[in-house]
Parts: C-alpha cells; sequence; structure tokens
C-alpha cells in the first residue's frame, strides 16, 4: 500500500514537471512574438493552470519538492546573474555598484516598509519583509533585455551588476528579517553581526569553491574533469551554498560569487578548453531557462485569486510608490557620491526607471508562502503585483525610454 502512494506521488510530481515545461515553452514562443518580458506570461500561466482556475498543477502537497526548486533555482539565478559581470568594466563604476547593492537595497526596504504600513494593516516587520523582498532587481530579465537593447556599456553593466548584487543583498536581509520574526527577538549590534558573517561566510566559501572547482575543468594537466564542465558548474552551486549555510553564512552569496569567478575566468588565469566552453554555456542557459519557468509557473499557480482581489487596489498603490518614489530616492543617494563615474541627468534618469523585479523575489516570496508565515496572503499579493507590473511596465519601455535619454549604443 504504501510503495503503490509514493509511486502516484512521483507519477504526479512527473506530471506536473511536464505540464510546468510545456506551459513554460509555449509561453516563451508567444513572448518572442508579442515583445513582453517571458516571465509574465510564466505568471499569468500559472494562475491559469493552478488550483485558482484549471486546477491542472498544486504545488502544495509537495512542500519539500517546492522548497527544492525554489531554493536550487534562486541560487542557480544568481550564480548565471554573477557570470553576467565584468570586473573589468565594474572597476569603474564599483562606488556606485557598491552603494545601490547595499545601502540601495535598506533605503528601498525601509521606504517601502513604512509605505506598506501606511497601506496595509500588517505589523512593521512584515512590511519590512516584504520592502527586503522587492528591493531586490532581476539580472534573469535584465540581461535578456539588455541583449536586444544596445544601450552604453557603462549604464548596462552598472544596471546588470547593482541587480546582480543586490538580488544577495535582498535574499540575505530578507533570510534575516524571517530569522527576527521567526524567533521574536531583535538585537540591532547582534543582527548586524549575523549579517557580517553571512556575506564574510559566503564570499569566502564562494571564491574557494569558484577556484577550486574551476581549476579541475581547466585546460591544464591537473584539470581531470574539463569533460565534465557542465555538471561541475552544476554541483558548484549547490557544494557553495550547502557549505556556505552550514559555516552560517549566505549560501545565496556564495552562489553568486562562484559565477563571478567563472564569469571571469581568465582574471584569475584560468582557461578552459573551447569544448568545455560550450558545453558549460549551453547547460548552464537551459538549466537557467528551466528554473526561470519553474519558479514563476509556480509562483503564480500559488496565487490566490479572491485573496488578490481583495488585495488589489493597495497593491497598485504600494507598486506605484515603489516606481516612483522608493526607486529615484534610491538610485539619487547612491549615484550622488560617485565623482569618478560622472553620471549624467540621462543616466540617472534612465537607471531610476529600469529595476524590474523577478526571479529572486518569487523565489523568496514562494518560499515564505510555503512556510505560511504570518500575513503571507498580503506578501504574496504586493509581490506578484510588483514583479507583474514593473515587468510589463518597466520592461516593455526600456528601448522607448533609452531612446527619448539618448543612451542607445547606436546614438552614441
Amino acid at each position: 500500500m504504501e510503495s503503490s502512494i509514493h509511486t502516484i506521488a512521483c507519477n504526479n510530481l512527473l506530471i506536473i514537471f511536464a505540464i510546468v515545461a510545456l506551459t513554460g515553452i509555449v509561453c516563451s514562443k508567444i513572448s518572442e512574438m508579442i515583445k513582453i518580458p517571458d516571465v509574465v506570461l510564466f505568471l499569468l500561466a500559472g494562475i491559469l493552470i493552478g488550483p485558482s482556475i484549471l486546477k491542472f498543477i498544486d504545488i502544495s502537497t509537495y512542500q519539500v519538492e517546492n522548497q527544492m526548486i525554489l531554493t536550487f533555482g534562486s541560487a542557480f539565478i544568481l550564480y548565471l546573474g554573477g557570470k553576467e559581470i565584468s570586473l573589468k568594466i565594474l572597476k569603474n563604476v564599483k562606488v556606485s555598484v557598491f552603494l545601490l547593492s547595499s545601502i540601495g537595497v535598506l533605503i528601498s526596504a525601509f521606504i517601502m516598509q513604512y509605505i506598506i504600513g501606511l497601506t496595509f494593516e500588517v505589523s512593521t516587520m512584515t512590511a519590512l519583509l516584504v520592502g527586503s523582498i522587492i528591493a531586490s532587481t532581476d539580472p534573469a530579465t535584465l540581461v535578456p533585455i539588455f541583449n536586444q537593447v544596445k544601450i552604453t556599456e557603462k549604464v548596462k553593466q552598472t544596471v546588470i551588476s547593482e541587480s546582480a548584487f543586490n538580488d544577495a543583498t535582498g535574499a540575505i536581509l530578507t533570510s534575516s528579517v524571517l530569522a527576527i520574526i521567526l524567533s521574536g527577538k531583535f538585537s540591532l549590534s547582534a543582527n548586524i553581526y549575523e549579517l557580517g558573517i553571512m556575506i564574510v561566510v559566503g564570499v569566502v566559501i564562494g571564491v574557494l569553491t569558484g577556484i577550486i572547482l574551476l581549476k579541475l575543468v581547466t585546460d591544464k594537466p591537473y584539470g581531470i574533469f574539463r569533460d565534465f564542465a557542465p555538471i561541475i558548474s552544476i554541483i558548484s552551486v549547490i557544494i557553495a551554498y550547502e557549505l556556505s549555510t552550514k559555516l552560517g553564512g549566505s549560501g545565496y552569496m556564495a552562489c553568486f560569487i562562484v559565477g563571478i569567478i567563472t564569469g571571469n575566468k581568465k582574471n584569475f588565469k584560468i582557461w578552459l578548453t573551447q569544448k568545455s566552453y560550450d558545453a558549460d554555456c549551453n547547460v548552464a542557459e537551459t538549466l537557467g531557462t528551466i528554473c526561470r519557468m519553474a519558479i514563476f509557473i509556480i509562483l503564480g499557480s500559488q496565487v490566490n485569486l479572491s485573496i488578490l482581489m481583495n488585495h488589489f487596489i493597495p497593491s497598485i498603490v504600494v507598486v506605484i510608490a515603489f516606481m516612483f518614489i522608493a526607486r529615484p530616492i534610491c538610485v539619487l543617494v547612491c549615484t550622488v557620491f560617485d565623482k569618478k563615474a560622472k553620471w549624467n541627468k540621462n543616466e540617472i534618469l534612465f537607471m531610476m526607471w529600469v529595476r524590474e523585479t523577478g526571479v529572486i523575489p518569487a523565489a523568496l516570496c514562494g518560499i515564505i508562502a510555503a512556510m505560511k508565515i504570518p500575513g503571507y496572503e498580503v506578501i504574496s499579493s504586493i509581490v506578484f503585483m510588483t514583479i507583474l507590473i514593473t515587468l510589463i511596465v518597466q520592461g516593455s519601455t526600456t528601448k522607448i525610454v533609452a531612446k527619448k535619454l539618448g543612451i542607445l549604443e547606436d546614438e552614441n
């Protein structure tokens, strides 16, 4: 009897995966035709095939699998975000990127805490939790957009670098706030210390894991696993995340650092054969696409439409305040001190506008919804609307705004 129950559960899970994958493929093709970011369609499709409407999939009975998909998916997306960063170009705008991805995240989180507290009847810590979740941007969405919209390299690298770094910062801040909510204890000095430990341990583990495992796939004689580069990349994400977490660090930061080292391997005198490099890129891109599909479709399937409609207007108010108050203040404060970057008004205005919310907030929201944290319905509604509106409005107008501000590459 027990084995048959397990068999049925396994078969149901395989069917859910097949439905999610096929839905994601169809949405990707439609997004190419109508020029809308695919993650928007993933979200909407998730609602359509989830328990709210068609009831094709219901992940709520597979909590462990749900947690695994969201945790690994967000870790791997952060790894891919790190790979997109060029340390050579980052050197010229490092102050702005550092401030945007650290102080900027805190500014966004606390401004949104205040706004959410005024708009919804939730506790201060719940409001801060939502602010922390939506404070980070999305390299998984921005990179494909910037591959199509050719803007100046300085702005492009700054926005992509910020999005990758602040994903890690946002994930760490969310974990810290969540720990305070679960424990019911708050100590400023203790929490700052813990946050520092999480970052430092995450960075150290990420550097060690990235360099050691890359050495094993290099074209040198000691690169004994060079034919298995794609598998080593996946393993490096898992090892970095788990080892950093076990040692009290941030698994997300570790995965992000591994990505930076992998994307800038030449800076560390590490070289791969062309065969290994091509195989690694193809597998990483495919797995990254699967992770994005799974995260957004599963998040959409967990949206309760009746609860969403109850919070519809307040959620839109929060998102508008996020786009037109929190983000502009954040960018202005973080760029005004970077004299070396020599930002002009149009570049700053563009960075104020481009800040799509995506994969990491979606994954963090999914984890919190699965844990049934008090106020998770409000959290899900705000995060869902933030992702949907920023992707549709900002994602689809990136080229128009860039052209209007004169920062398209062909115009310079």
